[in-house]
This record gives structure tokens, sequence and C-alpha cells, in this order.
């Protein structure tokens, strides 16, 4: 440990110059990569971590945040093997995919490579991306009836991809042989080695013009800063306990639902975050392990403390209590591809309690759920295709504003692939993508409105949903309304269906013509609706966010066909409504 002080200009300088080196790695895996989830929705993440630690020392400002949590995780498990192994050199670099020692599902493959300088071990860089497909029993690894991690892909262990520099083939025809598509897996993970590349030959610019030790105390800066700024965050907040509950439809497997249970206790400066009672290991893919629970609500923190640096230092004054007796924190072979759902209903419960503790930061529930959807088939040349996306929906309501319409979920700095990308890349064609009238929670701030989309197959395809709030509506606060239900239909011979567990389904096969169609959630609303000024709710009326009934149903607002408000006819509804 360095005890070298730096001044402020200068640990304003390298702050900058180190974010840029992983942003720089992002932008050149966004462009380079094969698949859209990383070229187009950004489902990646770089950073800088610390040699015998792991822990984060610098992040991207564009990564996906749940993967900065995780890959402090990720890079201790490459630390504990090169310790039981004992042998590491420069050129050496690291590949896994194993959602138990520091993953999050397998499809996000990580590379960690070690940074020398005079021979000694300085720092490690490492890349995590979504690959489209691992194998599995469901193209495109979201396989909502798994019951084990063997029937949603390959699990690859940390194994050395590189060694001193000389690729290991082998790994690279083990990885291709187990995927639909390992064109597009093996330009993604040429993509991340080049980051990587990057990553190095920047970083080494940088400690020659700045000296090892300079870069190294503003590491320890760093650190000590965000620490002690989530510390006078904490400290701000009233000691106490606070409770708070959420709730999946179910896992898939069965129609019960899980529950995901946080008691937050605040002692001065620090805080507990014990998720002790909530729901068992649950048979089907809506489990997470440890590390991914743990990122989750290093998310969370970070969305409500937002002046905070993320950097390993600001979870120093947090403690997380996560038993394997929960669905948070299991052990293989269980089942975690659903991952994406789970982790939404933990920031959720993270943010309720925190809102209970202080109400100016209370926000209502986002729509809560990824919608992962998966489209395969053959293309008329005969080649395989497999299209993944995720889609949006609307964020709660808060003190300040209305919710975000068609945004993406908090997990993520992602964007939704755009249509005329999965046009082109699949033989699929979107006919509709607009927003949900009525998907919103209603309130003085009301949620952000949900959206549709209804993509048609032009081949023979199967069809598979993991998603989530088709029972469990995303929740308001301060006397705002729940959103609406999460809806999923397909086309068939005889009709239109829906799935029997509301939010999931696999083995659906649809013909060329045939369409699926999503009617995502809206955000839930915050405070009473029918405060709401007579004007704004017109302003939805006419927009078509809100139809004419619900305005005068919910909001007490009455409008003509045009949106215009009825001014008399309001009055009686909202004094009919105060007595």
């Amino acid at each position: 440990m360095t005890t070298k002080t730096l001044d402020p200009v200068t640990l304003a300088i390298l702050n900058g110059r180190l974010e840029q080196i992983a942003d720089e790695m992002d932008a050149t895996l966004y462009r380079s990569a094969f698949n859209p989830i990383i070229a187009e929705a950004r489902d990646a993440c770089h950073g800088l971590y610390h040699a015998e630690t792991g822990a984060t020392l610098v992040q991207g400002t564009r990564g996906l945040p749940i993967f900065v949590g995780a890959m402090a995780f990720a890079v201790k498990a490459v630390i504990e093997k090169v310790a039981r192994d004992g042998n590491l050199s420069p050129g050496d670099t690291f590949l896994f995919n194993d959602p138990y020692a520091g993953g999050t599902h397998l499809n996000d493959f990580r590379l960690v490579r070690p940074v020398f300088r005079d021979d000694k071990l300085y720092c490690w860089i490492a890349s995590v991306g979504h690959w489209l497909d691992i194998g599995g029993n469901v193209p495109g690894g979201f396989n909502a009836k798994a019951t084990e991690s063997f029937q949603e892909g390959v699990r690859i262990p940390v194994v050395k991809l590189f060694t001193k520099g000389v690729i290991n083939n082998d790994i690279v025809e083990i990885l291709s042989a187990n995927s639909r598509v390992p064109l597009s897996n093996y330009g993604d993970l040429n993509g991340q080695l080049n980051a990587l590349d990057l990553g190095e030959r920047r970083l080494g610019e940088l400690l020659d013009s700045y000296g090892n030790d300079t870069v190294e105390a503003a590491f320890e800066a760093f650190s000590n800063r965000a620490e002690a700024m989530m510390r006078e965050e904490i400290r701000a907040l009233p000691d106490g306990t606070y409770v708070f509950e959420d709730y999946l439809d179910n896992d898939g497997i069965t129609p019960d639902k899980l529950t995901i249970a946080l008691d937050l206790t605040i002692r001065g400066d620090e805080m507990v975050l014990d998720f002790s009672r909530s729901s068992g290991p649950c048979a089907g893919p809506l489990n997470i392990a440890y590390s991914t629970a743990a990122a989750c609500c290093y998310v969370a923190l970070k969305h409500v403390f937002t002046s905070v640096p993320a950097n390993a230092g600001c979870l120093r004054p947090i403690e997380f209590v996560i038993p394997e007796t929960t669905l948070l924190g299991v052990k293989p072979p269980k089942p975690v591809g659903g991952y994406t759902e789970i982790i939404l209903r933990v920031i959720g419960v993270v943010f309720g309690a925190l809102a209970q503790a202080d109400p100016a930061r209370a926000t209502a529930g986002p729509f809560g759920t990824i919608n992962a959807l998966s489209i395969a088939g053959y293309r008329d040349d005969g080649s395989r295709y497999v299209m993944f996306s995720f889609f949006g929906g609307g964020l709660g309501g808060n003190p300040e504003s209305d919710g975000l319409n068609h945004a993406n979920n908090p997990i993520s700095m992602a964007t939704i692939p755009p249509a005329e990308i999965m046009e082109a890349s699949y033989p699929v064609l979107f006919t509709q993508w607009a927003l949900r009238p009525d998907s919103a929670g209603a309130g003085y701030h009301r949620g952000g409105v949900g959206a549709i989309y209804e993509v048609e197959a032009m081949t023979d395809a199967d069809v598979f949903l993991l998603g989530e709030r088709g029972v469990y509506a995303p929740f308001g606060v301060a006397g705002g309304g729940e959103a609406a239900l999460n809806r999923f239909t397909w086309q068939a011979d005889d009709g239109e269906h829906s799935p029997p567990l509301a939010s999931k389904v696999a083995d659906v096969r649809i013909k060329p013509g045939q369409r699926v169609r999503i009617e995502a959630p809206g955000g839930g609303g915050f405070g009473n609706p029918k405060t709401r000024p007579a004007e704004k709710v017109a302003r939805d009326v006419r927009l078509g966010f809100v139809s004419r009934e619900a305005a005068r149903e919910i909001y007490g607002v009455e409008t003509d066909a045009a949106g215009n408000i009825d001014m008399t006819a309001t009055m009686k509804l909202r004094e009919g409504a105060a007595a």
C-alpha cells in the first residue's frame, strides 16, 4: 500500500484518464462484436481491478452496472485459481462463464488478464459480454423450464485461454462445438480480446507518464473517497430497521410466488442488507448466486446515492446477509438463467426499504422485467439463427417527476436493440412497436408508460419467453397506483394463446406469418392520482397515454373526445372523491 499523497488536480486528471481507458475498452467491443446484444444493446462491461483482492478500481461510464458489481467476484475467482495453481505470467488471459464463481448467467463470458509492471503483478483488467447462444435446451439460453444449470448451457470454469500470449485453440473449439451460432460467439470473443489489448496498452501509456506509485496512490485515494462519501450518505439517514417485500410471479415450474424480503438496518454510518426472509432456492431458473445478489445491491445503492464514486470503497460500510438457504445465494447445479428477472426485484426492494428511511427518495416500482424473448429457426439458405432480445417498459413515478416512458430497467445502461437492426439480422418483421395506453400506474406523478412489441416470423420458428410481472404488478408509493400487468400472446392455427404461467413459456412453435406480442408494464405511480393537475391528465389523454375512461374513473378528470377538460364535470368528480 502506498502512502503517497496527490493534489486534487492530479487526482482529477488521473480519474478522467482511467475512466477513459475503460470507456475505450467498452467502445472497442461495441464496434467489433458480432451479435446485436453487445453491438447495439451494449450488454458488456470493462474495468480495472486490484492485484491482490480483485476489488473494483475503475469502471467505465457506459458498462452494464450489474456486471460492474459482479466483476470483482469474477476477478477474485481468477486470483483464487492462480493461488491454487501457482502459475501466472505476462500474456496470460483467463476465460469463464461460471455463474457461481463471480458470474451472472451462462451467456455472460468473462475474460480476465493480469497487467505486469517491472515483472510484478500491478492490477487486472477484465471484460464481460453477453454471448448469443451457449448450448442448453433453449436457443439463447433463457430456459424457463430449466431445473438444473446443465439445461441452460455449457458451464466453463476458470481456464487459461492464453498462456504467455499463446492461445489454446482447443478451448475455442470446445466453445464453438457447444453453440448454435459459433461464428457469432467467435466474433464476440475476438472483440473482447481486442478490448483487453487496447486497455493494457492504454494503461501502460498512463503508467509510463505518471509512474506506478502515483497511479497506485490514486487508486487508493479514489476508494477512500468513495467510502467516506458513502458513510456520509448513510449517516444522513435515520437509524432503524426498514422492511420491504416484493414478489416474483413463479419459478417457471410451479405457479407458486417467490418472495424477495429485505430487512435494511442503518446504524450510524453503516448499513446491513439482510435477505434471510426471502424464499428458499426454487426448482426453476429464478435463482442467483451470492455474487450476483451483492452486485444487485451495489446497483441499487448507486442509483440512490448518485454522487458516490463507483468503486470498491463505496461498499466498505455495507454488510450483506445473503444465506445459501435463500434463492439469492444458491450453489451449483441450481439453475440461474432467469437471473435478469430476480435481480430487478432485488433492486426494487432496496429502493422500497430506503424509501421508508427517507420518503424524499421514494420511487415507485419500475416495470421490472426484461421480457427475454428468443425466436429461433433456419433461414431459407439453411443457416441457423437465434434472435434474442430484451424489451422496455415504464419507470416509476417519483417525488420530482413522472416516470420515464419506454425506458430500460435500472440494472442497465444498455439500450433496447433497434427494430431495424433486428430485422436486418434475422428473418423477422416488427409489425408494432408502440407505447401501451393505460399501462402506467396512476398518481400525482404517474408512472412511465409501457410498450407493445409485435413480431412476425418469416420462417417456421421456436419461441421462448422468460419474463415477470404477469401476476404481481409494479407497485405504487405514497398513494400511487399499480401499473398494468405484463402480457404475452402468440398466434397459432387455432387462435391466440397466452402462457399458463403468465410470464414464462417454452416450446412454442409458430409458422411464417404468425406473430408474438409483448405488452410490457408501465411503472407504478407516486402520490394520490386525484391530486394530479387536470391539465396534465388531459395532456395524457391527448397523447394516448391515458384513456378517457381511466382519466374519469382513476384521476377524476372528465375530457371530451379531443382531450379537452370539462371543468364542471371534473370538479364534481373530484369533490365526490374528496367527500
